[in-house]
Formats: structure tokens, sequence, C-alpha cells
């Protein structure tokens, strides 16, 4: 049973994406120069990793637990003059549970796909409002790297969801802060960037304990998309 849902989760989550003529790391390697925009690629960055912060406004509650694998896509900016693909995507694969002392999520987060490692995580905080309109804050850290870059990334979040029969639509915004730092050229460079999102999206349930969500983000400079599957008990 464990490796039918492994399975399920490879072919929904990320086949979809499974396309490109080459990864994170060698497309950055190949287009990265004197005059590339490192903060614009910084940024797009940020949400390809930001987008992956919430999708309901519903927490888990103790003892129970959410685990699921999302894909994120980022369509680049158009200052972001060193990504040449029409997307940059990856997957992330997810766990979250609660404290009951502290009534706080935490939630542990990564990926190694597509030339692209990071591997972080984060606190929530859930409430609702007369048990119908489910709110969550949440804050988190990431450290990603490829084989030509580091990024420190940090994030915070706010989404609110609502129940409707099988349905939880959902909308949330965040801000994204990142330092990215070049590594193996000749003259590395640094930089250090932030930008807000806006997300809607909406989770079904097609059976107990099953979700499969997909979303739309914006920011300033680019827009991107989020689709995944989960079990939440």
């Amino acid at each position: 049973m464990k490796k039918v849902l492994v399975l399920i989760f490879a072919l929904f989550a990320f086949a979809p994406f499974a396309k490109a003529s080459s990864n994170i790391a060698d497309d950055f390697r190949n287009h990265f120069g004197a005059a590339s925009d490192l903060a614009a690629y910084n940024k797009d960055i940020n949400a390809l990793i930001g987008i992956a912060d919430f999708h309901t406004g519903r927490g888990t509650t103790f003892p129970g637990f959410d685990i699921g694998a999302t894909m994120t896509a980022v369509k680049p900016s158009s200052n972001n003059n060193i990504s040449s693909e029409d997307y940059i995507y990856t997957g992330f694969l997810s766990a979250e549970t609660k404290i009951p002392v502290v009534g706080l999520g935490v939630v542990v987060r990564g990926t190694d796909m597509n030339g692209f490692e990071s591997l972080g995580g984060g606190l929530k905080y859930n409430f609702s409002l007369l048990d119908t309109v489910h709110f969550a804050l949440g804050a988190f850290y990431d450290r990603a790297k490829t084989d030509w870059y580091t990024q420190d990334h940090y994030s915070a979040s706010a989404s609110a969801s609502m129940n409707v029969l099988f349905l939880t639509p959902y909308v949330g915004v965040g801000y994204d802060y990142g330092e990215i730092e070049t590594r193996g050229f000749t003259h590395n460079r640094s930089s250090s960037d932030g930008a807000a999102r806006y997300t809607a999206g909406v989770n079904f349930k097609p059976f107990p304990f099953v979700y499969v969500f997909a979303a739309y983000t914006k920011t300033a400079g680019n827009e991107g998309f989020q689709g995944g599957l989960g079990l939440n008990f």
C-alpha cells in the first residue's frame, strides 16, 4: 500500500512537468554573466519556494499528521535574463504535525529535483471563526542550493479557507525574502531581495483522508502555479 501511494504521488504531482531542455542548475550556469539581473532571478527562486507555504487555512490536529507532494512552477519575470525556460519548476515533499502543548503546527519540507535542492521548515498557527472559516499564519526558513549558488529563503504567510461540501477554496498572502550567493565562478556575486505574493486556490477531497489541490500565485514580477496531493489524518 505504501508503494502504491508513493507511485500515485509521483505520477500526479510530478509527471506533468517532467520535460525540460535543461535543469535549474545547468540553465543558470549557461546564462549567468556580468550583465545578469541576479536580483530578478533571486525573486523568482523566492517565489518557487514560498508558493509551497500553504494549501489551506486549516491545520493538523494532534495526534494527526499531513504528508503531501506538491509541484511548484514559476514563470520567470521579464527582468530575469538568466532563466531561459518558460517555467522554473521543482517538486516538494512535506510533512506537518501539531505540538499539543503550544498549539503550533510544525512543518518540514524539502526537494532534490530538477538540479535544485532545498531543505527547510517552519511553524504554523491555526484558528477558526465559528468553525466555518479557517485561518493559518506561518513562518518558514529554507536552505536551497544548486551547483552554482546557495540561497537562504525566509517567508511569512497568512491564508484563509472555507469548506464548501467536498471543496475547500482558499486565499492567502505571503512575503518572501532570499539571500543568494553564486559559487564556482571567477567573480561571484550576491543579492538580497524580497517581494509579496498573492495566492488563490482550491482543495478537493475525492476520498476520506485524501486531498488534491491547485493554486495560482501572483507577485509584482512573476506568476506561479502549484498542484499536488496528500494525506491528512
